[in-house]
This record gives structure tokens, sequence and C-alpha cells, in this order.
């Protein structure tokens, strides 16, 4: 789902002084990459989650055949590149090659269908969190489950594979994510983390397998039972965070670093999704927290303490890494048309003779956003790049919308842009917070959207009426929060067995103890003109739908 940030600057944070030599020397350090959306991304850091280097490589996705995919080669080519990158910057850095590594993890966009054959042969392309086709699939599961299935999820790709006749659904061996695929090829073992899983297939209660009813409930449904294979076959298995996921084989070093240099051994943490190395980096693993994550789509994820009243279709119930309950709010859409306006304003600072860098570019006219009028002076920004099923759009076009008496300026005309870019993660947040009436004491924010501090971080909190607060890890947290993952593995696994810290507990008193966190609250003002434009937003949304009937 990835979720990738604004900005590419690395802002990880770096939780005190570390000899990074003696670290890398020693083959103490812990690797996270994950794969998003438009940048795969690697972090190395130390035992306290002090960065020791970076990397990372830019790709797209591509249109092939009216799906959304990325090919194999192009996850292999980009790893490596990833991988390339930080290890020449531990050399420029360190004076050291990275040869030995304690524990890696593999994080990657949730969702989506990777099936193979019994020979590993990859059985159809990689259909990716952003293809909305499954809506029968979808519906039907979520009334026979009784749960809200989205489209994005693996068991809707899946059944629409089933009830489309694909031919190479009776040869299906294993099915996994993007994360749970590359695990494998590292280290020969088809298990997936459970944060990562539960966009697979719901969870049970327990927290640590799929639900065993709902497995039931799928094998009865109609073009089903006569598949030579069961679900629960071909579904990797589940792993909680710190739980055995296998290690480092020779052949998956080779596939990661060609050049022979990084050894086989390291211990492997569960494969994860971006929304759980999200909640991981910002620490918000416990109940009453939460964090957005901001990039080329949005989510929120909120922990829970108790249940909600029923399935609703604007909420993904799945797990933190650990396999408590937690309510995802996703939109298919954040950054990337925010993104193509501000390369407008980049390319006329160019005419004019002038160009500015990212920093300034991003800085500037955020900060001008801050400075419109709180309901934006009746400017609208729909930011539809894809369909968004928030909002009930099933085919996006990015859309400027005037009120005939809006002040048309330029701080209002940003002020639309920051809160369009959370607009339909704020309808969704609106059934979560006000309808459900569940509780946050605090929302972590993470994503590069946030780099401009006490921008976009106000716009948010006004918006679900919640303080928002924002660490050091706002910039680049997927990768650096898989890396800390993958820390929590090796110490779980040096740990005399049931002795080890709780992932919280991990993250409280080793990584995040000393973070200063700036924190925002929303305001009066604010708040009811977020509410005002919101207002203006829901209103307009036939306008968007219509644009995606009538233009290409």
């Amino acid at each position: 789902m990835t979720h990738d940030a604004v900005s590419s600057a690395d802002t990880t944070p770096t939780p005190g002084p570390t000899d990074g030599a003696a670290v890398l020397t020693a083959g103490r350090a812990h690797l996270g990459i994950e794969l998003g959306s438009t940048r795969i991304k690697a972090a190395l850091v130390d035992d306290a989650g002090a960065v020791l280097g970076t990397g990372s490589h830019t790709w797209e996705n591509e249109l092939v055949e009216d799906s959304w995919t990325y090919s194999l080669d192009a996850v292999w080519g980009g790893i490596r590149a990833s991988y390339a990158d930080l290890a020449r910057g531990v050399r420029a850095r360190h004076g050291v090659e990275l040869t030995r590594i304690a524990s890696l993890g593999i994080s990657a966009m949730m969702h989506g269908y990777l099936p193979f054959d019994a020979a590993g042969e990859q059985l159809a392309p990689f259909r990716t969190w952003r293809n909305t086709y499954t809506s029968e699939a979808s519906a039907l599961l979520s009334r026979t489950f009784a749960l809200n299935i989205p489209l994005r999820w693996s068991v809707s790709h899946l059944l629409h594979a089933i009830h489309g006749g694909e031919e190479h659904v009776r040869r299906l061996d294993f099915l996994t994510t993007l994360a749970g695929y590359v695990h494998w090829q590292l280290t020969g073992a088809k298990v997936l983390g459970v944060g990562d899983a539960s966009g697979m297939f719901p969870i049970a209660a327990s927290g640590d397998a799929y639900d065993a009813e709902l497995l039931e409930r799928f094998a009865a449904l109609d073009g089903v039972a006569d598949l030579p294979w069961t679900l629960a076959d071909i579904l990797p298995a589940v792993r909680r965070a710190g739980e055995d996921a296998g290690s480092l084989t020779a052949e998956g070093a080779a596939r990661l670093d060609p050049t022979g240099a990084l050894q086989p051994g390291a211990i492997a943490a569960p494969p994860e999704g971006d929304a759980g190395t999200g909640m991981v980096a910002t620490h918000a693993v416990g109940p009453r927290t939460g964090n957005v994550s901001a990039g080329t789509s949005a989510f929120a994820m909120v922990v829970l303490e108790r249940p909600l009243s029923g399935p609703r279709e604007e909420i993904d119930l799945v797990t933190t890494p650990s396999g408590d309950p937690v309510a995802m709010i996703h939109t298919n859409n954040c950054t990337t048309d925010l993104d193509a306006w501000l390369g407008l304003f980049a390319r006329f600072a160019e005419l004019l003779g002038r160009p500015v860098d990212a920093e300034e570019l991003y800085g500037t006219l955020l900060g001008a956003g801050a400075e419109g009028e709180a309901d934006a002076g009746g400017v609208l920004s729909y930011n539809y790049v894809s369909g968004e099923h928030q909002t009930g759009v099933p085919s996006g076009r990015p859309l400027l919308v005037r009120e005939q008496s809006a002040r048309f300026t330029l701080e209002n005309f940003m002020r639309a842009q920051l809160y369009g870019a959370f607009g339909a993660l704020a309808v969704g947040m609106e059934a979560l917070l006000t309808d459900e009436g569940v509780q946050l004491d605090v929302m972590y924010a993470h994503g590069g959207i946030f780099r401009t501090r006490g921008v976009a971080q106000q716009v948010l909190a006004d918006a679900l009426a919640t303080p928002v607060a924002l660490g050091g890890s706002a910039g680049e947290g997927g990768s650096w929060g898989m890396a800390l993952l993958a820390a929590y593995a090796a110490r779980t696994a040096a740990a005399e067995e049931g002795a080890g810290p709780s992932l919280s507990t991990f993250l409280a008193e080793q990584i995040f103890a000393g973070e200063e966190l700036l924190t925002v609250h929303p305001t009066e003002a604010g708040m009811a003109g977020h509410a005002h434009w919101l207002s203006g937003y829901r209103a307009g949304l036939p306008v968007e739908r219509l644009a995606g009937e009538v233009l290409d």
C-alpha cells in the first residue's frame, strides 16, 4: 500500500553516539529493507536503533493489461541497487566493508496477489494493492465473513481469479505478499508477519493464526470446494514479531549482494507490511495510540481497546506486528497530486531563472498553506490519481474546484492542497472516531509531507480533532522500522525462551526512551474551518465521480 514520502531526504533518528565501524566489523548491525510504491529503501542500525547507513532506489509501477504491477525483475534489480547504495555509504562513512549483519527484515506494500506453483514459478503478474477490480469478490467475502474485506486484500484477489475462471488457479501452491515473496527467496521460509498476514486473510482473536472458522466459510463458497488445495495450504505461516522466521541463506545473500561480500546466517525477522513498520517507527503499538503514514497513499492505524460495534466498509481490521487488533483507515491517494502541483511551481521558478531545491520549495509553499483561511476560502482539491473507496469514487481524476465566491489566493490554494491530501482519510476517520467512539490520546505522524514541521501536522490535528506528535523518524520510517523489528528478532533469539521483552517494552526502553517529540494540538478555529471545508468536499464528490466517467 505505500506509501513513500514526499521528500527523499533521510531524516531517520540517530538516538545517541555509536562506534559504527566496530559494530559493523563485529557483524552486530541490523538491516531493514522496505519496498514502497516509488522507492525501495534500506536502513542499517545498531542495537539502539542508531542509523549506520541508508540506501535507496527509485522505481515505478506499470499498468499492464489494466492491472497495476511490478515485475519480479524490477523487484530484484531495485533491491540490489538499494543494498549496493547502502554498502557504498557504509564504506564511505565508516571505512569498512559490509560483510556480516546480525539480522535483517523485509517490508513492502501490503495486500495484493503473488501466486506461485509447486516449482516456485510465478503464475500471474503481481497484482498490487492499487487494483480495484475485485469489488464483487470483496462484497461477497464481506457478506460471508460478516467483516469488511477490502478490495485490495489478497483473498479478494484470489476469489476474483477463481470466479474469473483463470487457468492458473488450479495450479496454485503458494500465495503471498511482496514482502513474503522476497523473504522466501532470501531465507527459504514461507512465512509472514502477522501484520502483513492480516491483509491477506482475517486473523484469529489469538493474534497468531488465520481465523479457522472463516477459512471454512471460504472453502464452502461456490467454485472453491472442488479446487485441489485449501486456503490454509497455500497461505504463508503466520509469525508474530520476534518469532522464528528463518535466516539468510547462501543463495539469499547472493541475490541480495551479487558481489559475494555479504555472508549468510543473519537472523530473519518475520516479513511485515508497510503499515506495521510505520507503527513501529512511530512507537504506536499500544492501545489509544495510532499513527498516520502519508505518501503515495495514506493510512491511519489505531490500536483498539475494545471490539468495534460491527463491520464497516470504511474500516479494515488488521493487527500490529505483535498481533494486537488495529483499525486501519486506508486511502489510495495522498501526496501524488500535491507533488505534481509543487513540480509545476518548481518549473516556474526555473523559467524565472531562480531554481529552488526541494527543501525550499516545500517549506515555502506548505508554509503559505499554513497562512491560508481555515476553510481554504472555498477552494476544493480532489487528489484522486486513482479511485478512492473511502468516498465511493471508482475512477479518480485529480480535480481543483472553486466555489463561485471563493477567495483564490496562493495561501488558500495550498491550504486546499493540504486538506485534499488528507480529505479521504478524514472521511474514513469520522467513522472510527465519531461513529464508533474510539478514543485516541495521540496520533503519531510519519511521512515526508511532515518534514515542514508544524504545517501538515497542524492540518491533521485539526482534521482528526486529536493531538499529532512528530518524532525524528517522520521523514523515513519504513525501512528504519523494519530494521528495528530485525533488531528485536535478534534480541529475542539471544534471550532465554520466554525471557525477552515485549515489542512495546523493547521500543520504549531501547529505542524511544530519549526521543524528543513535537506535539501540536487541534485548535477551535482550525477544527471549525476544516469541518466547513470537509462539508464542501463531500458535496462536491459527485463532480469528481462524473470526471471519472467523462474524462479518459
